[in-house]
């Protein structure tokens, strides 16, 4: 009884992993990445060139992307959690025609809380 117990146990957990762990490696929805801006409202420009690997952002940032001749501008209110991403999820089609890794730093204005002691 008990080595059916077991083994029924190993099977389930076993199941119950394997049935997680693509939700967990599923990248997030673009909308929680932020959204398109104006290239206006951009407080920085970051140039991409063929050898750039990762960008460096913080959330809250409005960032202009300059990309050859093209532009593209993003805001970078992202989801709580979100701390990278492949900014070819976000650049027009066909901008970029290789990986770069957005690293988000989280929004300072949100960091801290406050005096909890009052």
């Amino acid at each position: 009884m008990t080595s059916k117990f077991s083994l029924l146990t190993v099977i389930v957990a076993s199941l119950l992993a394997t049935s997680i762990a693509p939700v967990s490696a599923m990248e997030p929805p673009v909308k929680l990445l932020g959204d398109p801006a104006p290239a206006s409202s951009g407080t920085r420009t970051i140039v991409i060139t063929p050898d750039t690997r990762h960008v460096n952002v913080t959330g809250g940032e409005v960032v202009n992307f300059a990309v050859g001749d093209k532009m593209f501008t993003w805001s970078f209110f992202v989801a709580a959690g979100i701390s990278s991403f492949d900014l070819n999820r976000i650049a027009p089609p066909g901008m970029l025609d290789h990986v770069v890794t957005a690293y988000v730093a989280r929004d300072p204005r949100y960091i801290g809380g406050g005096n909890r002691n009052r």
